[in-house]
């Protein structure tokens, strides 16, 4: 062994890792975390943060600053394009269940940069963050992981957290299956800074849109960051992903959503598949999983990085304990039984009802939802029990009565 300090290993430097390495040093446990990219990733991902993950950051600190770099989002939307009629669900209803009834439309590398430089000021000698430290091997061991790879010593660690995505290392490592399915559709998200919210009435900040127009194949998308509008589009009837990433279908698409004399200005561009999938137990021995390389789901209801985050706090009021040797390891196994089932329930579930309500193409059927949920969005009981699930606190209250 190298690298003789006990602490604990995390591997992946998203919102979720860094989530997890300021929790653990805010309770005195020591971390090293292992990231392989060269810095923080400022792709197109997650923007949207739920009431209860504010809750969370707020304990840590961040959440004051986060809020100063974001819009703060009280209502979001499901809308008919052609009418513009619509289903508004104010989350002012929480106020009794969350400090912060609103959503928050920010990119999550703004978390993150907030998380690097809070952990530079407060707990440098307690987080050491390397990047361009890409693991390759993982050997687990009885009482130690063991890992190397590119760019940093080979280190053993008691435990080691993969926070480290979709094509998790330390997922392949602990031999689980991914299972799940992949949706046949690829999303397109395109950024734009014309200002919807001038020209469509009663526009939130988090709309999802039905459509009957041919350039979409039912329905998009229409999230605000500052200074940005995020289109989620996607392939027309027999359109092909590279056909659809044409810079004349892209500009075909915005002019559907609102037609306007000049051209769409789309600094960014990302396609992406969407998938479904959970992993059965989020440890094995040493090795614990959180985020993406524990669950996959649609992003419809913007719940993944959320559930990531809470992954995270609670990995880490579990895992101090066995830490400091005043419970067993096997409370870790607490972990799993608290997250999965809700990640399965109340995550990717709710995530795929979201994804199959939005691709409804039949008038009728989409009429019949949407006075449903206008239904619900006007009874404050309803609105509030709809609110309670979709903002992902009803799963966490069932999650913390779990022993």
């Amino acid at each position: 062994m190298t690298d003789s300090t006990r602490r604990i290993v995390i591997v992946g430097a998203g919102p979720v890792g860094l989530v997890l390495a300021l929790k653990l040093a805010t309770m005195g446990l020591p971390s090293l975390v292992l990231e392989a990219g060269d810095d923080i990733s400022e792709e197109l991902r997650a923007s949207t943060f739920h009431p209860p993950s504010l809750d969370m950051l707020d304990t840590l600190g961040l959440a004051q600053d986060l809020i100063a770099q974001g819009l703060v989002t009280p209502t979001w939307q499901i809308r008919r394009h052609e009418d513009g009629a619509r289903a508004v669900f104010d989350l002012g209803v929480l106020r009794d269940d969350t400090a912060h009834p609103y959503r928050l439309q920010a990119e999550q590398w703004k978390l993150s940069r907030l998380i690097l430089a809070k952990l530079a000021a407060e707990h440098a000698g307690t987080v050491e963050l390397r990047f361009g430290a890409k693991v390759d091997t993982v050997v687990h061991g009885a009482d130690h992981v063991a890992l190397t790879g590119q760019g940093f010593d080979p280190v053993e660690a008691p435990y080691v957290v993969g926070c480290d995505g979709a094509r998790s290392v330390i997922r392949r490592a602990m031999g689980l299956d991914f299972a799940g399915d992949t949706y046949p559709e690829t999303t397109i998200l395109a950024t734009t800074p014309f200002p919807f919210h001038e020209v469509f009435e009663g526009l939130s900040n988090v709309n999802y849109i039905w459509t009957q127009h041919p350039a979409f194949s039912g329905t998009f998308s229409l999230l605000r960051v500052p200074g940005l509008w995020r289109a989620s589009l996607h392939t027309a009837p027999g359109e092909s992903v590279e056909q659809a990433l044409e810079p004349a279908a892209i500009e075909r698409k915005l002019q559907a959503i609102h037609p306007k004399g000049t051209p769409y200005e789309v600094p960014d561009l990302r396609p992406y598949r969407i998938h479904q999938r959970i992993v059965e137990n989020y440890r094995i021995g040493r090795l614990i999983l959180a985020g993406d390389a524990a669950h996959l789901n649609s992003p419809s209801g913007g719940m993944g990085m959320n559930g990531g985050i809470q992954d995270a706090m609670e990995l880490a009021e579990t895992l101090a304990p066995v830490w400091r040797g005043e419970e067993d390891a096997a409370l870790l196994d607490r972990y799993t039984r608290r997250r999965q089932p809700i990640a399965a329930r109340e995550i990717i579930a709710q995530a795929d009802r979201n994804r199959a309500r939005m691709r409804e193409t039949d008038p009728a059927r989409r009429a019949a939802l949407l006075a449903d949920l206008q239904a619900t969005a006007a009874d404050p009981v309803k609105a509030r029990e709809h609110l309670l699930r979709s903002s992902m606190i009803s799963g966490l209250r069932a999650a913390s009565r779990i022993m």
